[in-house]
């Protein structure tokens, strides 16, 4: 009697125990502060994961694992999910993408460094054909993050009309253009992008992306759209020779609402900002229009990265490209070809009427930097500096900066501007339906100097800047903007949240001194303070060092939602 009493008390103490802390894991993550990418506070507790998935969450007393992480004061969150990223497009060499036949590469250093577990790539209306192909060469050589892929607007337009784009589509060209989108999205894409501001989307009517956004209802696709224009006009547009009434941004945004509205779809405006130092503010103006499309039903969202000067502003060239590239065929230097403008006082008087418009586009010639240059005492002063210094105007100075530069680059050197407000990348920031988003691709050290910041630290940065440093947004929130929002915008069901069942997809950070470090000058620098980062249940980031693990999955979209292959 007794010994059945001893065996029944043995019994019940097992039995209350709980279930996850007799099981064996192949991680365990222990003592962490979780902040679950829900949005809600932190909390402390530790992490499971089995077979590439997260089996527990909570207080896992007595829990073993093949591989313990000890995260007593880091934080441990959802994996970052780049719902706008150039790790591959056709726009280049597909070696410098996740195609490439260098692992390293595809192990995607710079991008998984700073936490990122999934890219949403094909971007701005470019993808490769077929995208079968594309999705078939993740699977057969591997890759770092999960990726997912869309179908590019000006792929398929071009493949449709050809070199004849400058103009609208006919019925039976958009016809042919929703069979390839069609198509594409069978093969596994998951949505549709446009670049409106690019060649061949910019010669396309709202009426024709509309009805190949059509095509994404039934599979539940997605549009993500680089807009027509992304301040006061778009970056094609000159004063002198483009007629008056360029698309504004706020045209743009209305053309992403109508594309949702009309198609019934969620669309997502990307990289949303507001450039040029004469628009500065008009932030909020987007905001309104937005929120108001989202009180009448509209599922718009936008993307932002964090920095105040964009991709096209590594590439500023202050002279317009009529005044310094030759005609009929021939090739000219720059220099030379400037001054042959210069010498027809009509042309110099557009020339300047041109460079006044482009130094207030790309910020003032207080916020336009020069970073390589024949002369090095100009290397990292502002173009307003280096005119007063000179005593002359910054249009003068723009215009010496070509004449005494290289004669065969076009501007005469390396020019950055940095055409954006913290005012509306803060506005931006704080709005609950504005993801995180790098818009940068694959790099490593030898792709040389002119690679944005963003490459390298855009989320880190996010963490930082906007919610550590500044408190523009709690960090959950900040979490949440980079991992269970673009979840949401993309319909993946089993990503983005620390909860049992999802993918493990993990980052394990140190608040104290997670950083980007990445900077205009020195790009290629992995930022700090990223412990951890799994993918799949495998380690890409292991103790601060890069694995060069391959474990990433190409993630399909459709009607049945978050398949993995």
């Amino acid at each position: 009697m007794r010994r059945l009493t001893s065996l029944l008390a043995i019994t019940l103490i097992l039995a209350a125990v709980p279930a996850a802390a007799q099981q064996r894991f192949d991680v365990l993550i222990t003592g962490g502060r979780i902040i679950d990418g829900t949005g809600n506070p932190w909390f402390y507790g530790d992490v499971g994961i089995r077979e590439g998935r997260i089996v527990a969450v909570g207080q896992l007393l007595g829990a073993t694992a093949t591989r313990t992480i000890d995260a007593k004061g880091k934080i441990v969150s959802p994996g970052f999910i780049d719902i706008h990223s150039h790790a591959d497009d056709s726009s280049g060499n597909p070696q410098r993408y996740l195609r490439s036949d260098d692992a390293t590469r595809r192990s995607a250093p710079n991008l998984v460094s700073q936490g990122i577990t999934t890219v949403v790539v094909n971007q701005d209306g470019r993808s490769p054909w077929p995208i079968a192909d594309q999705l078939a060469q993740y699977r057969s050589k591997k890759i770092g993050p999960n990726a997912i892929a869309l179908v590019g607007h000006g792929a398929v337009r071009g493949r449709v009309m050809g070199p004849d784009v400058q103009r609208p589509a006919t019925a039976d060209e958009i016809a042919r253009m929703r069979n390839l989108v069609r198509q594409a999205l069978e093969e596994g894409a998951s949505g549709l992008s446009a670049g409106l501001e690019y060649a061949p989307g910019r010669w396309s009517t709202t009426d024709e992306v509309v009805a190949l956004a059509e095509e994404l209802k039934r599979y539940q696709g997605v549009y993500i759209s680089h807009e027509r224009s992304e301040g006061s006009d778009p970056m094609w547009y000159w004063p002198s020779q483009d007629p008056a009434g360029p698309p504004t941004l706020l045209d743009a945004v209305r053309e992403t609402i109508e594309i949702g509205e009309r198609a019934g779809i969620t669309v997502v405006a990307s990289h949303i900002k507001a450039k040029g130092a004469h628009y500065w503010g008009s932030g909020a103006a987007a905001i309104q229009l937005i929120e108001a499309a989202r009180a009448r039903g509209v599922q718009v969202f936008a993307d932002q990265y964090p920095y105040e000067t964009s991709g096209t502003d590594g590439n500023t060239v202050l002279i317009p490209s009529w005044a310094i590239r030759g005609t009929g065929g021939q090739r000219v230097p720059p220099t030379e070809r400037l001054r042959q403008t210069l010498a027809d006082s009509a042309n110099a008087r557009k020339l300047r009427q041109d460079i006044t418009h482009e130094i207030s586009r790309r910020g003032g010639a207080d916020k336009i930097v020069i970073f390589d240059y024949p002369n090095r005492a100009y290397v990292g002063q502002s173009l307003g500096a280096v005119a007063r210094t000179r005593n002359v105007h910054p249009v003068e100075m723009a215009i010496l900066l070509q004449l005494e530069g290289d004669p065969n680059r076009a501007g005469g050197g390396r020019i950055r501007g940095f055409s954006l407000s913290e005012l509306d990348l803060d506005m931006y920031a704080a709005q609950p339906w504005v993801a995180t988003a790098t818009d940068g691709g694959i790099a490593l050290p030898d792709d040389g100097p002119s690679t944005h910041a963003r490459f390298y630290g855009t989320f880190p940065r996010k963490l930082r800047y906007f919610a550590i440093d500044r408190g523009i947004m709690s960090l959950e929130d900040a979490i949440r903007s980079s991992t269970s929002l673009p979840a949401q915008i993309l319909g993946l069901r089993d990503r983005g949240l620390i909860r049992e069942g999802m993918a493990a997809d993990v980052v394990v950070f140190d608040p104290n001194t997670i950083r980007d470090k990445s900077t205009f000058m020195e790009p290629h620098q992995h930022a700090e303070g990223i412990d951890y980062v799994i993918v799949n249940g495998q380690f890409v980031v292991d103790g601060a060092k890069l694995t060069g693990g391959l474990p990433g999955q190409v993630i399909t979209l459709g009607p049945q939602r978050a398949q993995r292959t």
